[in-house]
């Protein structure tokens, strides 16, 4: 960022009241997540308010790493007196005033890309076709939203030729921020169209919103006009297209179209266009190594949320780093090794190709970085673990959003224990919790107390909830801290026995009771008996009560109101007796959208969290976290009245292509989706099941297809939810019964 600021021209520009006297206190950079400070000389912290802690809270990390200017919404409890604490109304704001400020003085055009899809990818394809014609700015990844925006802004060098931000909004009131920092001289729309999910009143509110980035434009690219706005020479250049599905050649007709109108494109430039992987992206590696490809873009300043990005999925192991330049990229060595070095990267590698012997990864964490996307295939080629070429994905950056709309659902004191349970549905107990550590969960809850010592041997040190802590698993919910659900009379006293043994004194228990679902609990009239259990033992002390509903997905049913109001009677009563407070919980992910009076102390979010509820405007705010594709093993073209697969159930009614696709039951494609009931997107075209699902394979119709193709089994096109209707069953169901031999796959915006 090129800022130079006194503290009177930064108290000036956000507004300020401004607490301290240090005139020397230059700022030349902006930094707004105190875990990633590496270099603190010039910088300000900007302390972003979170859903349940105040930017005030981590001013004393900050100054502890060198921070020593800090834009705040209020002032902190300590003073520093070596610091300046600038006092705004917004901290979001005022960092966007800052990249307001920065805009004006930049002197070369902006493009704004918006859309409801594929702004990411086509702002990277622009700048492949121009940036060996121009000096090309681009915001890094996918920093669209009100805050990457201001980021992207405030990272841009003065002198350039042209810049390309993404703009996203969601709701009525962002664009008019993001308008007034963008300040765009073009605006590409890559589409209106694809189910886009927002909280506007209405589509054509959304519409209008976009409609407002584009005042003051010089020329407005509307990517659903395309047949209007091209011409002779870009329909010539369309034939070059290396993709055939419909999103991808798309964007890239959007992107050709908005390059010739700022200088001519290559066929060779539009014929190589990148197939992109815009996210990090998380492998299984050889000999226990853990593989992160950011083989995306090599700007600085997306390198270091790379960095940081390795670090939070390293924990305590080791790290490395192997960076793959292209010959007009040596000059950036010195910058990236001091940026390593500021980031404690013992070891890293800087190649222009590859070693004929590559270092040994056992058990490491490896960042693969640079957008030599040959290099990097081949290095991943050789150090990604073999294995089914059936992959799901779980984005981890949407299972982040997806918990920051259930805080912001909650009330601030309401805590949110993460259900983990099956290895996290399946997801992966490891990645998962890690994930939700970072984003403020209070506790963790799994189904068998070997699962919470799987999450103390990943050094996850939030309390654990054990919802079915068997008598032969107590020894290990003492050794491992793990805090067991306790359901019956003889249930309490077996553990009260354990506890006596090893003489143990107010060991935390959680007290499960029925309120109405008849499965595990305490019936209500055996209260009075728990609770003289209770006054009498001292082995045991009630760290929370809870109950679970049996209809939170039906709000209207009457069971719910009857399991509150009963819930509420039992803990009354254990109050009234208990000398001490507990934690009251009774809402899972369901229930937390539906009932805002029931939270109490905590609710349990499960499902949820991968981006389902069956409350249709709440599910709106969500992103789906699974994405599970394949690969074609042959095509094959046969005759009406052939028949396929086991037992003949199905012929064809006429002349056919099929595709055979590696997935069958086995890994979690239900075998009721035989015959045509289930089937798969291919290059976007929906694709039905022929003939009976196998164990390891499928076929189906898929006249249009191609060996390169990509199947879709869940993702865009087929969500979770139709996916799991088609199986009659419930999402969970397919989370939790994809096959562990299904490669996962970890990716992060």
């Amino acid at each position: 960022m090129k800022l130079s600021l006194t503290p009177a021209q930064l108290q000036d520009i956000l507004g300020a009241t401004c607490i301290g006297t240090n005139t020397n206190l230059l700022v030349q950079e902006v930094v707004y997540d105190s875990r990633k400070i590496s270099r603190s000389e010039g910088a300000a912290f900007f302390g972003l308010n979170g859903p349940k802690r105040s930017g005030a809270d981590y001013v004393e990390d900050a100054h502890q790493k060198g921070i020593r200017s800090f834009v705040l919404d209020q002032a902190p409890t300590k003073l520093y007196p070596d610091s300046n604490f600038y006092i705004v109304t917004d901290v979001l704001e005022a960092l966007q005033k800052l990249a307001a400020y920065h805009r004006q003085r930049i002197n070369y055009p902006i493009v704004a890309i918006a859309g409801t899809i594929g702004k990411t990818t086509v702002k990277e394809w622009i700048y492949h076709l121009l940036a060996g014609k121009l000096k090309v700015q681009r915001s890094p990844k996918s920093y669209n939203s009100q805050l990457g925006v201001a980021l992207s802004l405030l990272q841009l060098p003065l002198e350039g030729d042209l810049a390309l931000i993404e703009a996203a909004v969601s709701k009525s009131g962002e664009m008019e921020k993001l308008h007034a920092m963008i300040a765009p001289n073009y605006l590409v729309i890559t589409t209106k169209k694809a189910g886009f999910r927002h909280e506007f009143g209405s589509d054509a509110a959304y519409y209008q919103a976009l409609d407002h980035l584009a005042t003051g434009c010089e020329w407005v690219l509307d990517g659903d006009l395309l047949s209007k706005q091209s011409s002779e020479n870009s329909s010539s250049l369309f034939e070059q297209i290396p993709f055939n599905d419909p999103v991808r050649l798309h964007n890239a007709q959007v992107a050709i179209t908005c390059a010739l109108r700022f200088g001519s494109c290559k066929p060779n430039d539009v014929a190589e266009l990148p197939k992109l992987a815009n996210r990090l992206e998380t492998f299984e590696g050889i000999q226990g190594a853990t593989l992160i490809n950011d083989s995306y873009t090599l700007d600085l300043f997306a390198f270091e949320g790379s960095l940081a990005f390795l670090k939070a999925v390293a924990q305590h192991k080791q790290q490395m780093v192997c960076c793959l330049l292209a010959a007009n990229q040596v000059h950036l060595k010195e910058e990236i090794i001091g940026l390593l070095q500021a980031y404690q990267i013992k070891q890293y590698y800087i190649w222009t190709k590859l070693p004929e012997n590559l270092p040994i990864i056992d058990h490491h964490v490896v960042l693969i970085k640079g957008n030599q996307h040959l290099l990097t295939e081949a290095l991943l080629a050789k150090w990604k673990r073999k294995s089914h070429s059936t992959v799901v994905r779980y984005d981890l950056s949407a299972l982040q959003h997806n918990l920051r709309q259930y805080q912001q659902s909650l009330a601030p004191t309401t805590q949110i224990l993460a259900m983990v349970k099956a290895q996290a549905y399946g997801a992966g107990l490891d990645q998962i919790a890690k994930q939700l550590v970072s984003g403020g969960v209070n506790y963790f809850g799994v189904a068998y107390a070997d699962e919470g010592v799987l999450l103390r041997q990943a050094g996850i040190n939030l309390p654990i909830l054990v919802m079915n802590a068997e008598p032969a698993g107590f020894e290990s919910c003492i050794q491992y801290q793990l805090e067991p659900a306790i359901y019956s009379p003889v249930h309490l006293d077996a553990f009260i026995r354990t506890l006596i043994a090893a003489q143990i004194q107010a060991y935390p228990i959680h007290l499960k009771f029925d309120t109405g679902m008849h499965r595990l609990g305490f019936m209500p009239e055996q209260t009075d008996q728990l609770l003289q259990t209770l006054s009498a033992q001292p082995e045991v002390i009630v760290k929370s009560v809870y109950s679970h509903m049996a209809c939170a997905d039906q709000p209207q049913h009457p069971m719910n109101r009857q399991q509150i109001t009963c819930f509420k009677e039992i803990c009354g009563r254990l109050e009234s007796t208990l000398a001490y407070p507990f934690f009251k919980h009774l809402m899972n992910s369901e229930g937390a959208a539906h009932f805002p009076d029931a939270q109490f102390d905590m609710v349990r979010l499960g499902i949820g969290l991968f981006g389902v509820n069956h409350d249709a405007v709440f599910e709106a705010k969500l992103k789906p976290v699974i994405t599970w594709t394949s690969q074609i093993s042959q095509l094959k073209q046969l005759k009406q009245g052939d028949f396929v697969g086991y037992g003949c159930s199905e012929a064809l009614d006429a002349d056919s292509q099929i595709a055979v696709i590696p997935v069958g039951y086995a890994d979690g494609f239900k075998r009721k989706l035989s015959n045509g009931i289930g089937g798969v997107y291919i290059d976007g075209i929906y694709c039905p099941t022929i003939g009976s699902v196998c164990m390891d394979m499928i076929m189906v119709l898929a006249p249009n297809a191609s060996l390169s193709s990509e199947v879709e089994i869940i993702g865009l096109h087929q969500t979770l939810h139709d996916f799991a209707t088609k199986a009659q069953t419930i999402p969970y169901e397919i989370l939790t019964s994809i096959s562990p031999r299904v490669q996962r796959t970890y990716v992060n915006d």
